[in-house]
């Protein structure tokens, strides 16, 4: 018994290494990935930033423009050109910032692998997972910005005292991302739809994939993904909330015996719930003669399916009909377009002659 608990606990040990070797190689591939394009556009909005805060240190401004733009700084959003007191660039914090990036895409990556991992039994916990991995990439990048400009001397005390109007400009701004989030919140906690939920917006018609702090993602049939914002979702249809219905018609020639037709349907119709358990939800039922056409009497067929098999579920009905009537000799008319020739009378002819 020690023995076998010993190498169960050195199982364990090494399932455990080998997927956080795993989470190592995935992150380092990330890293790797990190084009050297990112980093210097990073560089440069970093330094954008800065300059816009501190007018004064824009080198080809003349002495006295620099003042005139310090002191319409200060009376918008108060004294943040101070932050050019602490402010420096050097190897070592810039090294600093590297090692910050590289831990907290680490950390992001051992957060992704967590949340794959996480087998949800329900929509809703899968809805709430997903905005949760969302909001939590988000935070990361926010903890991973203040770390920066921390690492390079800047005061965040300073940087928050000193927003006065700015931040207000910068609220107007981001009113379509609070609401954006508003509208994601509220869509998971009252269950409007869920991950893997059939619905349609803006004529827009997928099975949502993700419910993100800002954005949802929804795949059509095609595989084509909308990202949609928050705020936009208006006027959702959820075709998820109740059973469909999908629908088929089925043409039989006029000179089929109609009652054996019927008796054949009624013995077939079963079958193919029971061949096809995960498409059909009950037995589809045969409606009846739906219409007296121009070449044959088609008869309707109705299924109760999910919403994602609302076009299997016919092709699949038309496939086990066209086989059973095939095998019982019932024939499925098609257009046919009859040519009367003409006759040319001879008689006639010769007394038009005449």
């Amino acid at each position: 018994m020690a023995r076998r608990k010993e190498k169960e606990q050195r199982n364990k040990i090494e399932n455990s290494l080998a997927r956080t070797g795993e989470v190592i190689k995935q992150t380092a591939g990330k890293i790797k990935h990190i084009s050297v394009g990112k980093l210097i556009g990073w560089g440069i909005a970093m330094v954008f930033i800065f300059f816009i805060m501190n007018p004064g240190l824009i080198p080809f401004l003349p002495a006295d423009i620099k003042e005139s733009l310090q002191e319409i700084w200060k009376d918008m959003s108060g004294d943040v050109d101070k932050l050019s007191d602490s402010f420096s660039i050097t190897p070592y914090a810039v090294i600093r910032v590297i090692a910050i990036i590289i831990v907290m895409t680490f950390i992001a990556t051992l957060l992704k692998f967590i949340f794959e991992r996480i087998r949800p039994k329900t929509p809703k916990t899968k809805s709430i997972l997903s905005l949760a991995y969302s909001a939590t990439n988000y935070l990361i990048i926010f903890i991973t910005v203040f770390f920066c400009l921390a690492a390079i001397g800047i005061n965040l005390t300073t940087v928050f005292a000193g927003v006065g109007v700015l931040a207000l400009i910068i609220g107007f701004g981001a009113q379509s991302m609070v609401s954006d989030l508003v509208t994601g919140v509220f869509v998971v906690l009252e269950g409007q739809f869920n991950v893997g939920d059939i619905i349609e917006v803006g004529g827009y018609r997928g099975m949502v994939e993700s419910i993100g702090i800002r954005t949802t993602t929804v795949r059509d049939i095609g595989n084509n993904v909308k990202i949609i914002n928050n705020s936009d979702l208006r006027n959702v249809l959820n075709r998820s909330l109740s059973v469909s219905v999908a629908s088929t018609t089925v043409s039989v020639s006029y000179d089929t015996d109609l009652e054996k037709a019927e008796a054949i349907i009624a013995d077939l119709l079963p079958k193919v719930k029971e061949k096809y358990p995960e498409i059909f939800s009950a037995v589809p039922e045969y409606i009846g003669v739906d219409n007296l056409g121009e070449s044959g009497v088609e008869l309707k067929f109705i299924a109760k399916v999910s919403e994602q098999n609302i076009y299997t579920a016919p092709r699949l009905l038309n496939r086990e009909i066209k086989i059973c009537f095939d095998k019982e000799g019932i024939e499925i008319p098609f257009n046919q377009i009859v040519v009367h020739e003409a006759k040319n009378d001879s008689a006639k002819t010769d007394e038009i002659a005449k």
